[in-house]
């Protein structure tokens, strides 16, 4: 009896010393290893890929897509978008229920319905005629034909900070209306904030919209 209870105390014992072990390499000594290398080969990406605006203010991170809206008025459950900026693309998250409606990162997910979802197809027609109307100006008049998938369908996890190069140009003349500034101007800004695809053949073509729309309240403070 006395046997089998030294040898259960051994056993405990000796789980209890692997599991602190185990503790300190994995809990602790890993985590500070990869965080040190992280931070001393690519600062940036270890501190969240923060962006600074001219003043070197962060303004937020180029990984997580942020909102341009007007301040909320009474009556309104949403508010409506700042047209003086670039928009992203939209941000249904998981839906009317979720709490990820506005960008927010407490939660991510995307809508999970089908091609031929009722809410859907409404969702993406009154998108597609928000686009038309609110990007079309005197002497411009854009086509539903112009709007592109990503300007009225969120991406899979709702927080997505890039935007088509398509889509960026639909909202050129817009932007630049807005903002009294010349529409050569504007596209130059747009083609100059466009990332090809990473070693030329992996991913699309993409805007960070949070980069453009820094950029372009550089040359608004420039006039």
């Amino acid at each position: 009896m006395n046997n089998s209870v030294g040898n259960t105390g051994r056993v405990l014992w000796a789980g209890l010393r692997a599991l602190l072990v185990l503790t300190l390499v994995c809990g602790v000594l890993y985590p500070l290893a990869v965080t040190g290398v992280a931070r001393l080969t690519m600062p940036g990406r270890a501190n969240g890929s923060e962006i600074a605006d001219a003043s070197g203010k962060v303004v937020g991170s180029e990984l997580i897509g942020q909102t341009y809206t007007l301040p909320l008025k009474d009556g309104e459950e949403t508010p409506a978008p700042d047209l003086r900026w670039f928009q992203p693309r939209p941000s249904n998250g998981l839906g009317t229920n979720s709490v990820n409606t506005q960008y927010s990162i407490v939660l991510s997910g995307a809508t999970n319905r089908s091609g031929d979802n009722e809410d859907l197809i409404r969702w993406v027609k009154d998108a597609k005629a928000a686009v038309v109307e609110d990007n079309s100006t005197p002497g411009h008049a854009v086509k539903p034909s112009d709007v592109p998938a990503d300007a009225v369908t969120s991406s899979g996890s709702g927080l997505d900070p890039h935007i088509s190069p398509e889509y960026a140009k639909l909202q050129v003349h817009r932007v630049a209306a807005r903002n009294g500034l010349d529409v050569a101007a504007v596209e130059k800004l747009v083609a100059d904030h466009t990332d090809g695809r990473i070693l030329g053949f992996v991913g699309e073509p993409r805007v960070n919209v949070l980069r453009l729309n820094v950029a372009l309240r550089d040359m608004i403070g420039r006039q």
